[in-house]
């Protein structure tokens, strides 16, 4: 059940959080892979679905978490109690974990890419693309 739920919510954030189509293609990629033409569409989805991953499921972690301790706490038993709040600590852990790992990688490759290389076109996939085709 909770995986029909997450995967509609993901959905439903990509649909309402679709990227408009741009009609330039991504000068980041054709100038170091010669004969490579990528729609500016492409990387801008795929940046956003880097921004859903990196806000919704930690939200969705700390929820769940959430609800896992709230069971704990009206079960009234001290040994689900901790199990829950083991649990909780857990899912805020990896909460912090998912949204810091994409964000240094995101960090990382900005610095990395530099005017030439295939880290250039990456960074157009990582970051977006603006609407004049270069890489945000």
């Amino acid at each position: 059940m909770k995986k029909k739920i997450f995967m509609i919510m993901i959905l439903a954030l990509l649909v309402f959080y679709a990227p408009s189509i741009l009609a330039v293609n991504m000068t980041g990629c054709e100038a170091n892979l010669p004969g490579v033409v990528i729609d500016a569409k492409i990387p801008n989805t795929v940046h956003t679905i880097i921004v859903v991953i990196k806000i919704a499921v930690p939200v969705l972690l700390v929820i769940f978490g959430m609800l896992d301790l709230f069971k704990g706490l009206t079960a009234q038993k001290e040994d689900e109690i901790k199990k829950g709040q083991n649990l909780f600590i857990k899912r805020l852990i990896s909460a912090a974990i998912i949204f810091f790992v994409i964000s240094i990688v995101q960090l990382m490759v900005s610095f990395v890419a530099g005017d030439e290389g295939i880290m250039t076109c990456a960074n157009c996939f990582i970051n977006g693309v603006k609407s004049d085709g270069t890489c945000k």
